[in-house]
Order: structure tokens, then sequence, then C-alpha cells
């Protein structure tokens, strides 16, 4: 056996929460370094792999001379930086540019205080892991990947070592861990003599990795005593005390060919996609809102002087550390989500401040004549392409139907009050849709006493019917749920039977949901309480539709607009039932072909098995429609929600799971105690229907989901002069299949960042036109491709494409 070699991994799997607080996690990694270091003290040949840099960052902070000793460590090599990222993340919710900013935190921090960064991603304990993930990893400075979950009986592989692909063709040499990333008192030769018969199936070295876990400890004098005598047995391989790094650069050396695998590693815990609501919706506004704040701040710095403000960072750490797998997986204990939603809350007022200070200096310049008769409305789109897009505000004065909108040529635009937030006299909220310009603002006029008060027709509704020019939207009249769903440029039926159909499920399963992969064990349906006409107006109508089930209620309002050619639901919850799943259920009238689900910057096709699957705010069945034999398809988007399944006819977006917080198995729930539960209580979303003829790439549907999230804005300003005309775009990318997601300044202060990826496995050129710099440039995209483009403030440098962690 000495021809073998087992690659001893030293490491402490630490949760800073789980079913403890983050001060608790905190004290705990300073304990686990220092044990690492004494450790090292006592025995030469001792190494230790560590990843997250938010450990680094908490002993930086509070004990400077135990980081300075650990600044020895890693430059001695016996200290291991692994993993790249800023926690170790669940890695199925957090949206593609989260992951970038995982590295971007946690690479460059790395950097610049040991000044070297990982080589291997490091996510041993993440319940499955999405596809686009080897691109991501690649372009974050890290060629290797380590993780344990899925196991081997949920996730068959070719071998425990192979290369993983993403869409893109990104390529990273991965390790599934064998057994568990930690052990205790005899399990390390238990396990190290397990894992010797692998070694005799033709791998000549393996990783072994040990060490006490979870709540942190890490290697014992015991583990590293049982290293030392075992090695010396002669029906054992080598072993010897390693790291990740020397592991990975050797099986490159070696010659060896392994296995490619392509697409995404699950199944784990699949429960953790829908538990705990809250802090899923927490996420998904967080994220929005500091991109949308990144975006505009970048802009008013070059337009108008505001300065770029620094806590950006400070408030992406916050919300990446809520990304960890246990907090954002909804598995931690309940104070652990208080102290959540504090991070949540400081990102989104860091958020908040930094886009009005943004778009009120660019709303300040705008050039406004003064006209005592009108209110003048500036919207901005947030998004890098025009579009026609809903806009919504609230308007004091406005409490009848004499007003006009116009746009700032004059246009009269239909426009329709509903309903305010207060309850006062004189004030209404105001919604109309409009084109808008990429990247961009325009001006819109309110005229609230116009003597040429326009008519427009309202969008025809009763309380069994809602259409559009598009859709004619049927109810019935026992149920509630939709009867039908026409679209009358096709001249076809979407769904096959009731769809919006509310569906409870058992789920007496822990808050996991251990080695379930289908929730199908259906209750029954929520009952009609009643529908009625909500809205009728020229913009939009809606039915709301009241449902009950035992203690819970459900409202569905169903919304048309007269010129989009989409159904928006706006769905509040109120639940009461213990153990138990909530779905939203449409099932299609189309044969069956793959389902699609976004992934973080990418999607992936899967098999309509009815196992739940994660995604991120978009799902689409397409096929060839039973009656027409035409390919037509539904795509589902939302705001809130990350969990969904498809059978061969259903789609079912999984509103809730609540489970008992934190009740992990084998543990037994006893009779008689009072439990809390972890989706009771009162919760609020929206989805959107996209019917469409042929695939889903040809509806836009990419787009239409980042409109649902990130809503126009709106500053109602007064009369001035400015610089700026009435109506501007910023930024754009002329392409079809490629988008602009995210703009920031970089991290160096020299310049902006643009990233961008590609939506529908298509190569082809862009065009990027950055008109509030002067500039332009032509790009050339991959199919699946991610970039990152620096534009240097300094206009005799190039603009280029760097690195995701902003370097060329």
């Amino acid at each position: 056996m000495k021809e073998k070699k087992l690659y001893m991994i030293g490491n402490a799997h630490l949760d800073p929460v789980w079913l403890w607080n983050w001060q608790e996690g905190f004290q705990e990694a300073k304990a686990t370094f220092q044990s690492a270091l004494d450790r090292m003290d006592e025995t030469e040949d001792f190494r230790f792999s560590c990843s997250s840099a938010v450990f680094f960052e908490w002993v930086e902070k509070n004990n400077p001379a135990m980081f300075a000793k650990l600044r020895k460590r890693v430059e001695e090599g016996r200290l291991e930086l692994v993993g790249g990222w800023w926690v170790q993340p669940d890695c199925n919710i957090p949206s593609g540019e989260s992951f970038i900013r995982q590295g971007l935190m946690g690479q460059r921090y790395f950097y610049e205080k040991f000044g070297r960064m990982a080589t291997t991603g490091y996510n041993v304990d993440s319940f499955g892991h999405n596809g686009n993930l080897p691109q991501i990893l690649k372009k974050s400075g890290m060629d290797n990947y380590v993780f344990m979950r899925p196991m081997p009986l949920e996730k068959g592989l070719p071998c425990r070592i192979f290369k993983w692909q993403s869409m893109d063709g990104s390529e990273v040499m991965a390790y599934r861990i064998p057994y568990e990333y930690c052990t205790w008192g005899k399990d390390l030769e238990k396990y190290t003599d397990r894992l010797k018969c692998e070694l005799t199936d033709g791998e000549d070295e393996l990783m072994m990795f040990y060490g006490v876990g979870n709540h942190g400890g890490g290697p014992t004098k015991e583990n590293i005593n049982s290293i030392h005598t075992l090695n010396d047995r002669e029906d054992m391989p080598i072993m010897e005390m390693e790291t990740t790094g020397s592991f990975f650069d050797h099986i490159r050396e070696n010659g060896k060919e392994y296995p490619v695998v392509i697409g995404d590693l699950q199944h784990h815990a699949s429960g953790c996609y829908s538990v705990m609501s809250r802090v899923k919706r927490e996420n998904r506004r967080a994220e929005d809102k500091l991109v949308e704040a990144e975006s505009w701040s970048s802009i008013a710095k070059v337009v108008e002087n505001q300065p770029y403000p620094v806590d950006f960072n400070k408030a992406w750490k916050g919300v990446l550390f809520n990304q960890f797998h246990d907090i954002l997986a909804g598995t931690s204990i309940p104070s652990a989500y208080e102290d959540a939603s504090y991070l949540y809350g400081q990102a989104m007022a860091v958020g908040q401040e930094g886009l009005n200070y943004a778009l009120q200096a660019i709303s300040w310049d705008i050039d406004i004549p003064e006209d005592t008769a009108m209110r003048p409305i500036v919207v901005f789109n947030s998004h890098a392409w025009e579009g026609k897009m809903v806009i919504d505000l609230e308007v004091r004065g406005l409490s009848n139907d004499t007003f006009k909108l116009t746009d700032a040529e004059g246009n009269v635009i239909a426009a329709q009050r509903i309903q305010s937030e207060a309850t006062v006299n004189g004030q209404s909220r105001l919604i109309f849709t409009a084109e808008l310009p990429s990247m961009g603002y325009a001006l819109f006029k309110l005229y609230l006493n116009a003597e040429d008060a326009p008519y427009f027709p309202s969008v025809p509704v009763t309380d069994s019917t809602l259409e559009n020019d598009r859709f004619m939207l049927c109810f019935s009249e026992s149920t509630g749920y939709l009867s039908s769903l026409f679209d009358k440029n096709a001249a076809l039926e979407v769904l096959r039977r009731e769809g919006g159909r509310l569906v409870v499920i058992e789920d007496k399963y822990d808050t996991w949901a251990h080695n379930i992969f289908k929730f199908d064990k259906q209750l029954g349906d929520m009952k009609l309480v009643y529908k009625k006409v909500l809205e009728e107006g020229p913009v939009r109508s809606t039915v709301r539709v009241k449902y009950k089930y035992n203690q819970s209620y459900v409202l569905q309002d169903f919304r048309v607009y007269r010129e989009l050619d989409y159904v928006e639901v706006k769905v509040h919850v109120d639940w009461r039932e213990p153990q138990t799943q909530l779905k939203i259920s449409y099932p299609v009238n189309f044969n069956f072909r793959r389902p699609t689900y976004e992934i973080p910057y990418g999607y992936i096709e899967k098999s309509a098995n009815g196992e739940e699957e994660p995604g991120q705010t978009w799902f689409d069945f397409t096929g060839e429609h039973f009656k027409k034999q035409v390919m037509y398809g539904l795509a589902i988007a939302n705001d809130a929600k990350y969990s969904y399944n498809m059978s061969v006819d259903e789609m079912n977006l999984t509103v809730l799971k609540n489970s008992v917080f934190a009740h992990h198995d084998p543990k037994v729930l006893e009779e008689g105690v009072e439990y809390n539960f972890v989706d009771d209580g009162i919760q609020e979303f929206t989805y959107m229907l996209i019917p469409h003829t042929g695939s889903w790439k040809d509806a836009d549907v990419v787009k239409r989901a980042r409109e649902l999230n990130r809503k126009a804005k709106t500053v109602i300003e007064t009369y001035h002069k400015g610089r700026q005309t009435q109506k501007a775009s910023f930024l754009s990318l002329d392409c079809d299949h490629a988008i602009i997601t995210a703009v920031k300044e970089c991290e160096d202060r020299d310049g902006i960042i643009i990233r961008a990826y590609e939506t529908k496995k298509q190569a082809g050129k862009a065009f990027l036109k950055i008109p509030f710099m002067d500039r332009t440039q032509e790009l050339t995209f991959a199919p699946c491709e991610i970039k990152t483009i620096k534009v240097p403030y300094d206009c005799s440098r190039p603009i280029a494409e760097v690195n995701m962690l902003e370097m060329e």
C-alpha cells in the first residue's frame, strides 16, 4: 500500500450561525484558530486548511496578536487559505452577482492581508451546487473545488475526482469528500480503513479530511497521533498531513484523464429551497437594492460628481454573510433570523440612501421649465434595455379623475388612480405604463386639474372574466381558480385543467427534508371564500380571489394590463397550518419537454420528474400544444421564491414550507410540546405568468423577470434649470441574447465595472454604448459567458475585459 497516498487535510468546519448565534460563532472562530496554532507549535508536519474570509476579518479586528500569528503560518505554507469566498454559502439561492461578490470580497481580502489567494473552492457542507459555479470559480482565481453534498446515494458521479464543467465550457477539478468533512474520536481510523479500499481500485491518491467540526474545534492531538501511528503500518497507504492545493497540483502532474461532469450537483435537503420565506425574500430584495444603488451611484459620480458611497462593501459583506448555507437555507434557530434581519436592514438602508442620492442628483439637474399647472415626474429605468414598464407612485392632491398625464413631448398617456397606501382625503396612487430608455430616465408631466382630461376605456373585467387584447382569463364559479387562460394571438388554451390552484401538501419531515426529493402528498386545495373586481381602469383591471384552508387564507390578485403581454398575480398569505407546504399549481396544455430553470447568471434544463428543484427568478415549461401542434410554453417569474417542481404536464411554485425551526432528524417531535414553525404568519410576493409561442428565449423571459424584481423608480420633481435633457439613456448593450446585470465603481477606484452575461447559449457580438462616459466597445460573447468589463475614468486608457476579481 505504500505506493498509494492519502493526503490528510486538517480542517475545522465552523458554522458561524446554526444552532447558535453569530456571536458564539465569533468566539468559536478564535478558539478554533488558537487550537490550530497550538497544534502547529506542537507538530512540525501539521497543516491546516481554512475557508471563509469573514473568520479572518473577525480575528484581525478583535485579536491582532493572533492575526499576526496566522499571517506567519500562511507565509510558511502551513495554514492554507481555501474557499476564496466570504463564507461557505448556500450554493443555489444567491444571485449570480452575489456569487461573484463572494469571490470579490473573499479573494481580495486574502490578497490584501496575506499576499495570496485561494486556488481551491471549498463548500463542504452546502446543500447542492448550481451548474454555473465552475465559470464563477474559474474567473475568481480558483481551479479546484471541494464539496461533500450531495452524497453518493443522492447523486451518482463517475468517480470521486472529476472535471466539473459549466455550460460555457469553464472547467475546474472537483473532489467529493468521502464520508465526512470532520472526525470525532475513533472515526479517523474507521474512515481511513474504508478509504484505502478505494485506493486499490485504480486511484493512487485521495484526500481524507479530519478534525472536529460544525461548532469548530479542528484537528485534535488524538487525530494527529492516529495519523502518525497509522502511517507506520505497512498495510496502510502513505498518510501525510497536506493541503488541498498540493493534492490538486499532484493529480494534474500525474497525467491521468478524469471524467467530465456537466451541470449542477443536486440534490440534498430539498426543503431548504423553500423553508423560511422571510429570509429568502429579504435576500432577493437586498441583492437587488445594492446592485441598483451601485449602478446609479456609478452614473451619478461621473455625470453629477456625486460621491460614490464608501459603505457599499460593508453592506455587501452583511448580505454575503447571511448567505451562509444554514442561514439562507432556513435551517437555523429563530434568534439567528433576528440577527439576519438586522444585516439585511442595514444593507437595504445603505442601498436606499445611495440610490436616493444618485437619482436626486440627476433629477435635480434636468431642465424643467416652470409650469404651475403641471407636476413633473422623473421615472428611472434601472435596466440596460428599453422597454414598456409599470410605474406606480403616491400622489398628493390626486383625488378625482380630472387629471392628464403626458410624456415630455406632450403625448397623452393613459393613467389610473388606485387605492393609496394612506387613508386620507386628497391622495391616491397613480399607475401607468410607459416606454423608458435603456438605463436612463424620462420626464412625465401630470396635470391635476386638466380641462381636457382624456378618456380611455377600461380593461374589460367582471368577477369571472378578465381580458386584454392578448389574453382572456376565466375564473371558476365554484373554486375561484382559473378555468381558462386563452391566448388570443395564438388562438389556443394554455391550461389543461384549472390553474392557480393553491395546493396544501403534507410535510411531516424535518426542516431540511433529508432524503426527500418529492413533496406530493396532497391534503387538498384551498377553498373559495369570494371573488370580486378589485380594480377597473384604463391601465389595468384586477380580480381578487380569497381562499381558505382551516385557519389559513390566501388572496390572489390577478392583474391584466392593457399594453403588457403577461399576467401579474399579487399574493397575500396568512398561514397557520403546521407541517405543511403550500404550492401554486398550473397544469399546462402541451406535451412533455425538458423544463428550464434559471440558475445564477444562466439556466439549466432538467427532467420533469416531479422532484423539487432550486431556481432563481423564473422557470419555464415549453412543449408541443396538444391541439395546435405548435411549440408553446408558459414561464412563471416571481420576486421572492426559489423552489419549484414540474411533472409531465404541471408546473408548481412552492410558496412555503412550514416546518419546526432547526428540526433535524432523527429527533422526534414530542406530543404536547409547543414548537415554533418557520413559515407561520403573513407574507406577500408577486408572480408573473408569461405565456409564449416558441421558446422562452423568444419571449424575453429573462428581462421580464428582472423587471418584476426591480421596478422603475420615480422622483416627483420641481421646476429648475439644468444641464440634463428631459429624456436620456446612460448605458445600453445592443444584443438580443446578452444583458447587462451590474454596474459599479471598481475596487481600485479608477473606473467602473460592467457585468454582462449571454442568456440564450448563442455566440455573437454585442455593441456596448456608454454615453455618460462618451465611450463604446464591441464585445464578443461565447455561449453562456459571463463578462466583466472595466471602463477606466481616464479616457486615454482602453476598455478591457478583466476577471471577476477586477484584475486583468
